[in-house]
């Protein structure tokens, strides 16, 4: 992406409201398809659109919450065939919304930025749910309630199921393991940023497994761009500019990151922050050998 379509990203993702997120999380499939045109990816979108609409408006009930919910399903489900690609999660065009609407597959937070995009525009309240390991959808009503009359939980990834409270909490198990505690906490809802960020996070992964680490610090840029305060994100880009020998540059993405966590080193933490001096100590290590590398080149 240019400097330009990386500002125009960012403008876009930090524009009050949430009613364009498909076209932001679309803008991320520029890091693959520099030449694509957004306007005919949104066309298709549209024309999904409005024949979901009319789907659901000939089979669903007016103000019948649970029965726009199920007749979407039905729709997007079973008539146009999406669903999640279980046999292979981790290919980076399941994070691109262009394929996800082109092959009808992809993983949970782009199956639901579709979901979510359609169903709004059928007249549901959706939101996102941040919830660990497995984005959800949370329908809250009918779009023009005053307030909510619904807290219905929806797995788009499983063909927009409705999962009970118990199915959320085996959820939590399956990603984080036996010791995790269920917490309504973890279903509280995700805004535009927070979800292009962990989609941007999804791919940045996607991309390392198949060691495409140009991608995936290019990646890594676009989530510091949207939150330059990401101390994760400045560490991983400068690692994975050590990967393709641009020592410089991971000098100074690690130097950076090093110097904001230094209080982490303090002899008076406590034990939780094991992890993080861990951590620290390698990161230092790795910054040892880069300034010898670049002083060798001077």
């Amino acid at each position: 992406m240019t400097s330009a379509e990386v500002d125009a990203f960012v403008a876009l993702a930090q524009r009050p409201g949430e009613d364009d997120l498909a076209e932001a999380a679309l803008c991320l499939a520029r890091l693959e398809y520099p030449a694509l045109r957004e306007a005919e990816t949104l066309a298709q979108l549209q024309l999904l659109v409005e024949r979901t609409a009319a789907f659901v408006q000939a089979s669903a009930a007016p103000g019948d919450v649970l029965g726009h919910v199920q007749h979407l399903g039905q729709f997007l489900f079973d008539t146009e065939g999406f669903s999640g690609n279980l046999g292979d999660y981790d290919d980076p065009r399941n994070s691109f919304l262009n394929d996800v609407l082109a092959r009808r597959t992809g993983i949970p937070i782009t199956l639901s930025i579709i979901y979510m995009h359609i169903g709004q525009r059928v007249g549901l309240w959706l939101e996102g749910i941040n919830f660990p390991g497995h984005f959800l959808v949370r329908c809250k009503g009918m779009l023009g309630d005053a307030a909510p009359t619904e807290d219905i939980i929806l797995d788009p990834f499983h063909g927009g199921i409705v999962l009970t409270q118990r199915d959320c909490a085996r959820l939590l198990t399956r990603y984080a393991g036996e010791g995790a505690r269920f917490d309504r906490a973890l279903l509280a809802p995700a805004f535009k940023t927070q979800i292009l960020v962990r989609m941007l996070v999804n791919l940045k992964r996607a991309y390392a497994k198949l060691r495409s680490f140009g991608r995936a610090r290019d990646v890594s840029g676009l989530v510091l761009a949207l939150d330059p305060t990401s101390l994760t994100e400045l560490r991983d880009r400068g690692l994975l500019s050590y990967q393709m020998g641009h020592y410089g540059a991971a000098l100074a993405d690690l130097e950076r990151y090093l110097a904001l966590t230094a209080r982490h080193t303090r002899r008076d933490d406590d034990d939780e922050d094991s992890d993080v001096k861990e951590e620290f100590e390698a990161v230092w290590e790795h910054v040892k050998t880069l300034r010898r590398r670049v002083a060798s080149l001077n």
